[in-house]
């Protein structure tokens, strides 16, 4: 057996430079590069490794810095968010708090289903200087360290001890990335001794590995089982997720549609499965949805979800689909999700999954009422989007205006990112998408800090799309780092700041709950009260934005506002467009609830108020059974 002479960093370099994925006939490398900040945990070892390969070149493995490791984990995750979860990075940190920083990641991609290698630094494997800086002293054991945090939130885990534990490990996390089924955070703890230790490796560990990303086909019985609920319905509903897009089974998707005239409705991973005007494109189903889906989901008799989880904001919390009668069917790659809701399950691949529906369905269409009602639910809903962008608000413009805007500024292709706060629930009625990667919400985790990190990843993923990160001043203050590592890039990434001094969506949920938009304004302190209900915070967003090296725009109305979007276009280097709106709103109508407890007892008369509120949403919600 032929033998190669390399540390253990060294050999995991080599490794992940051969790894590829493969569907439908279509190659690509698996691992195309690795994030990392560098300390003493790693400094030696994989630091080392990515130097030596590309010195010697001996390896094609890019390496990339980061700001924040939290940060290097959500670029990683929008960078295979846009790939299809075809390719991801590897994220690299050093012992202690760098890799306890990349926790929030791991569980943002687990969560969203996406695949991420992160390689945490660990300590000693030998002890031979037990305690370390950084080092967790556990009384219950030795062999616990902060990177046993990492097993909650990751689907694959491992501490490789001793370097000839690499091979099985790093074959299996493979495995697990390359699984749409099981994919998620793949964590490989390594010790930094160990790291650094030569071994003698087979040779054929580094031969080039092709891992296939299989389009698993429906069963035919189940088939049959799915198509006869269907062909029974007279108000069906289609719910596309994210598993739709991943796929690439929009296509197929918009002909079923149209064949049938069953209407889709989408999650915010779903979103552009159907381009926004398609004439059974219904819009946002949930707790933010848009009239037409929620409407239709009230009386939906037969509900046919594809590639989606269900979350509880796809539900409204399980109250928008009203029918007492109401019956799932689940086209999902995922056994998991296909049987929720007491499903007919229907385990496939969306795409492979829709062809087999569409054969038996082919005689079989909705009644012409029932398309009736679709397009006038739509026009309605046209209405209201119509209203909601040109309101004339003053004197600070009302976030749906800016919104409205942005729409009418961008092309089709251009991918807008956003995460958490207000601006998800508005994207979700407002939004209009015609490419399936142009709307780039992530509400899974919903993580603020998400945004600026995430444009870096879908940037470098399709340098031939405009990218625009959509951040409100709260997720912008949790981590705007990464626009220095969109300029240290060469990375053309334009950032809407769009700033209201406090956490308005928060705020407006917090009124609602009668807990008066405690603690969620930009405020001073107030001496006489006590609280922060003082006046506006003297911050400048906008120098924060330009020290980071970003050129500015500032706009101040919509129609600056557009004018500033326009110059960002033509610009080459990274923009950030700064604009002030209104903290209240006003916001989209409510078409949806979203089930968030309210204290049953309080001295509050508000919190009283929104108690009662509280028990009479809760009335209309149940389990699917």
């Amino acid at each position: 057996m032929t033998t190669i002479r390399l540390t253990t960093a060294q050999a995991l370099v080599r490794f992940l430079a051969n790894q590829y994925s493969e569907r439908d006939g279509q190659e690509q490398r698996l691992i195309p590069g690795v994030w990392g900040i560098f300390g003493h945990g790693n400094v030696a070892g994989i630091g080392q490794a990515l130097l030596q390969a590309a010195v010697t070149r001996e390896a094609d493995l890019p390496y990339y810095l980061a700001r924040n490791e939290q940060g290097m984990v959500h670029a990683s995750v929008a960078y295979a968010k846009m790939r299809d979860r075809l390719a991801t990075f590897a994220c690299t940190a050093s012992t202690g708090p760098g890799s306890t920083n990349m926790i929030t990641g791991a569980a943002l991609a687990t969560t969203n289903r996406i695949p991420i290698l992160l390689l945490p630094s660990d300590m000693f494997a030998t002890r031979a200087a037990d305690p370390v800086l950084q080092q967790l002293e556990d009384t219950r054991g030795g062999d616990v360290t902060v990177n046993d945090a990492f097993r909650a939130v990751s689907k694959y885990f491992d501490r490789i001890s001793r370097p000839e534990q690499l091979i099985p490990a790093a074959l299996a996390a493979m495995r697990v990335l390359s699984d749409p089924v099981e994919t998620g955070a793949v964590t490989l703890a390594l010790p930094q001794d160990v790291q650094a230790e030569g071994f003698d490796w087979p040779a054929e560990f580094f031969r080039r590995r092709v891992w296939h990303v299989g389009r698993p086909v429906p069963e035919p019985a189940a088939v049959e089982r799915a198509a006869r609920l269907l062909r029974g319905a007279r108000r069906p509903l289609i719910v596309a997720g994210g598993g739709t897009v991943y796929s690439g089974a929009e296509t197929e998707l918009r002909a079923f549609a149209e064949a049938t005239g069953i209407p889709v409705a989408d999650t915010h991973a779903g979103k552009g499965a159907v381009p926004w005007d398609h004439p059974y494109a219904v819009g946002g189903i949930g707790s933010t949805g848009s009239y037409a889906a929620n409407e239709l989901a009230k009386d939906a008799d037969v509900v046919l979800g594809i590639g989606t989880r269900y979350s509880d904001f796809t539900t409204a919390s399980h109250t928008v689909f009203g029918n007492p009668d109401v019956t799932f069917v689940n086209l999902n790659v995922a056994r998991l999700d296909a049987v929720k809701h007491s499903a007919e399950p229907l385990v496939a691949d969306a795409r492979f999954g829709i062809q087999a529906l569409a054969g038996v369905l082919s005689d079989w269409e909705v009644d012409p009422a029932y398309r009736d009602r679709i397009r006038q639910l739509i026009a309605r809903t046209r209405e209201i989007e119509n209203e909601c962008f040109n309101r004339a608000h003053g004197p600070l413009p009302a976030q749906t205006e800016i919104l409205g805007a942005l729409n009418d500024v961008l092309d089709d292709r251009a991918v807008v990112i956003n995460a958490a706060g207000s601006l998800p629930g508005d994207l979700q009625q407002l939004w209009r998408a015609r490419d399936p990667k142009a709307y780039h919400v992530e509400y899974a985790y919903s993580c603020m800090g998400y945004e600026v990190a995430a444009g870096v990843g879908a940037k470098m993923a399709d340098p031939s799309r405009e990218v625009v990160v959509l951040v409100g001043d709260g997720s912008y203050l949790m981590m705007a780092q990464e626009i220095v590592t969109m300029v240290s890039e060469g990375l053309k990434v334009i950032v809407v700041l769009v700033q209201n001094h406090g956490f308005a969506s928060i705020g407006a949920l917090s009124e609602s709950l009668g807990s008066q938009r405690f603690g969620t304004k930009y405020r001073f302190r107030n001496g006489d009260s006590g609280q922060l209900d003082g006046d506006v915070l003297p911050v400048d967003l906008a120098a924060n934005a330009s020290s980071l090296g970003a050129d500015v725009l500032h706009a101040t109305s919509v129609d600056e506002f557009r004018a500033a979007m326009e110059k960002a276009k033509a610009a080459t280097r990274t923009t950030v467009v700064h604009v002030e709106t209104d903290l209240y709103g006003p916001n989209p109508p409510g078409h949806g609830w979203w089930d968030v407890p309210v204290a049953q007892t309080s001295a509050l008369d508000s919190t009283r108020a929104a108690y009662e509120t509280y028990a009479s949403h809760k009335l209309d919600q149940r389990h699917y059974l």
